[in-house]
């Protein structure tokens, strides 16, 4: 790899353990305006498009905006009980940051969801730029998201590092060009994952950091 000039770090199961926030809260609102809830796998099926996708297709066109504003107010209010930072990611982050490596964020999620989770763990002085799900036409796994990245810094292929836990994480790294550590340490696809062509895999946190922080040695 040449010179490592950025990071783009995906959010859920990478750097935030918020997998158990986001099952609950879609729950919240299948039980409230279904009467129903929904297994972990078919809640995960639903990830790609940012949350108000996946629940228009619970509660429909009529009360998607009453339902997001539900949504969000049950995903802050139980936010520090039901999700954390792992262990060890923001001593990264301020190293990262102390070596002058210019740090992106790539998630699907909205960006109300995100910004809820950036403010309540403090994530936001590290990050350079952020991409949402709301600011690309095409989701993960299309790479439009890490495009616009490397357009924001001006920066080549080559230059750049992806870490993500998802296949969608995956796919986009390899349409964009960009080299991807996959994460394992909580990912909810971790088989499928291993049988994908990475460049990198780490399986904790304290492994993925160090490996980093030999290459600036």
């Amino acid at each position: 790899m040449s010179v490592l000039k950025c990071v783009i770090f995906d959010m859920d199961g990478t750097l935030t353990q918020t997998n158990r926030l986001i099952y609950d809260s879609f729950n919240e609102i299948a039980q409230r305006y279904q009467g129903r809830t929904y297994s972990a796998e078919a809640i995960t099926a639903m990830f790609g498009p940012p949350e108000e996708g996946a629940l228009l297709a619970i509660v429909g066109l009529d009360q998607i905006d009453k339902a997001m504003e539900d949504y969000l107010s049950y995903y802050r209010r139980r936010h520090n009980e039901l999700a954390q930072l792992y262990p060890g990611i923001l001593d990264l982050l301020k190293w990262l940051k102390n070596r002058g490596v210019s740090l992106a964020l790539f998630t699907g999620k909205g960006i109300h969801t995100t910004t809820i989770t950036m403010d309540m763990f403090g994530l936001k002085p590290y990050f350079d730029f952020v991409v949402t799900g709301n600011d690309v036409a095409n989701h993960k796994p299309s790479a439009e998201g890490i495009r616009k990245i490397l357009s924001h810094f001006g920066l080549r292929e080559d230059e750049v590092l992806m870490v993500g836990d998802a296949p969608s994480d995956v796919k986009a790294s390899h349409e964009a060009g960009v080299r991807i550590a996959a994460v394992l340490w909580d990912s909810y696809s971790r088989e499928k994952v291993l049988q994908m062509k990475t460049d990198y895999v780490f399986h904790n946190v304290a492994e993925f950091s160090s490996w980093l922080r030999s290459r600036f040695d």
